[in-house]
């Protein structure tokens, strides 16, 4: 599983033009779904992401956890995140899951996430979204499970 995990001050998530989801201080996560990952890179990628330390204290200093800080966090589901751009100028986007595993496990991970005390917004797997966000900092990361949890994916 891949997630951009961005810290922001707002973000929201629109379907028809119609708010389904938005938060104040926090993290929004793009999360991408690929073919080999499991329930475990779910539960581990949420454990992962919502205790990062990455909110500035006192000294100005990335020392605080979302939980510190009272923050929210908004996910949508992103399975461009494992676009190929290798070849041509149109991504190919093979190395995605399959929308029943990429679904499957993109609810898993909302679960996971409310399992660890944040009820998250979310956007509609599979749906055309618009996402707005106020970055803050910005802070931006790139978590993958296949560096994380030191497991390789087949090619």
């Amino acid at each position: 599983m891949k997630a951009v995990l961005t810290r922001v001050s707002s973000a929201s998530v629109a379907i028809d033009n119609q708010i389904v989801g938005s938060i104040g201080r926090g993290f929004l996560i793009l999360l991408g779904v690929g073919p080999e990952d499991t329930r475990e890179h779910a539960r581990y990628l949420a454990e992962k992401a919502l205790s990062l330390r990455v909110f500035s204290d006192e000294n100005g200093k990335m020392n605080r956890s979302l939980e510190d800080v009272g923050g929210q966090v908004l996910v949508v589901s992103q399975f461009t995140l494992y676009g190929n751009c290798r070849k041509g100028r149109r991504p190919s986007f093979t190395d995605a899951a399959p929308p029943q595993l990429g679904e499957a496990l993109y609810e898993a991970f909302l679960r996971d996430c409310a399992d660890l005390g944040f009820i998250p917004q979310h956007g509609s797997f599979g749906a055309d979204m618009q996402v707005e966000s106020v970055n803050d900092g910005p802070v931006t990361l790139i978590l993958d499970t296949e560096q994380l949890m030191d497991t390789p994916r087949r090619k």
